[in-house]
């Protein structure tokens, strides 16, 4: 854990920060390399990708807020303000709530500039799975988004005074947010893959919304949610991140069916 790099002067470079600004300039950078490679003009991409990078962190700002409303009671200036404490550093995101305003933000864009949507959404669904390599190493360092404890030998302990520190003491830890990492590695050159090779529009973007389910719905089970974050469905309680990625695996389904289907009444008409 090491939420505070180095500093420049008074100002102190943050892990997550540094790590979030990466992913982005590396979105930006890929997404200006594959339209070049396809043809396309990148000036409206670029401005799609300055929708997403601010609508994401403002999403992801506004979802951790409304499903945290009582930390914000009686100091609601504290929701503009990410820096919870400089122990931590950068706290308080929420990923899906990144996503779903940054998606939401194209889709006025895409309908405005007459783009696309699906063919938009199949160039940027990569880049979800680089920014996640470079922010759950973030939040790694930053010491936010840990697991729960584990006897597994690439277990890790956090020190005194990080927020895991306050919840488990010194017990052995998933690394949750190392996984997440690995997954966004994985999840990249997969898609990567079949953007190159994909057989209609929306393929990418639908197997993204799948995939992105799949795991997050997984790895829920060895992160720590406090109680406020969960569901109670019977014996079983979900979190909320859960049951939007049940909502995305679906829509992604049903996405991949429809646009499959449409190409193959495209191709025999």
């Amino acid at each position: 854990m090491l939420p505070e790099l180095f500093e420049i002067g008074p100002f102190p470079i943050r892990g997550y920060g540094l790590m979030l600004a990466i992913s982005f300039i590396l979105g930006v950078l890929y997404i200006q390399r594959i339209t070049a490679r396809d043809g396309k003009p990148f000036e409206p991409f670029l401005s799609i990708a300055y929708i997403m990078i601010f609508g994401g962190v403002i999403g992801a700002r506004l979802f951790y807020v409304i499903l945290h409303i009582p930390e914000f009671a009686g100091n609601w200036i504290s929701v503009v303000n990410p820096f919870q404490s400089d122990q931590f550093g950068i706290a308080g995101l929420n990923l899906y709530g990144g996503v779903l305003l940054a998606i939401a933000g194209t889709l006025i864009y895409c309908r405005w500039k007459k783009l696309s949507t699906l063919e938009v959404f199949d160039y940027f669904a990569p880049t979800l799975g680089l920014g996640l390599v470079f922010t759950r190493i973030g939040c790694f360092l930053n010491g936010c988004c840990f697991g729960t404890p584990t006897d597994l030998p690439w277990a890790v302990t956090f020190p005194i005074g990080s927020i895991p520190y306050s919840v488990y003491g010194d017990q052995h830890l998933h690394p949750a947010q190392l996984y997440s990492s690995l997954y966004g590695l994985a999840l990249f050159l997969l898609l990567h893959f079949l953007a190159k090779r994909k057989q209609f529009a929306g393929q990418v973007m639908a197997v993204l919304l799948m995939s992105e389910a799949t795991f997050r719905f997984v790895i829920e089970y060895v992160r720590y949610y406090e109680n406020a974050m969960l569901f109670a469905v019977g014996s079983w309680q979900p979190t909320y991140n859960q049951v939007v990625s049940l909502i995305l695996f679906v829509s992604g389904l049903v996405l991949y069916i429809v646009r499959r289907k449409h190409a193959a009444n495209s191709h025999e008409g």
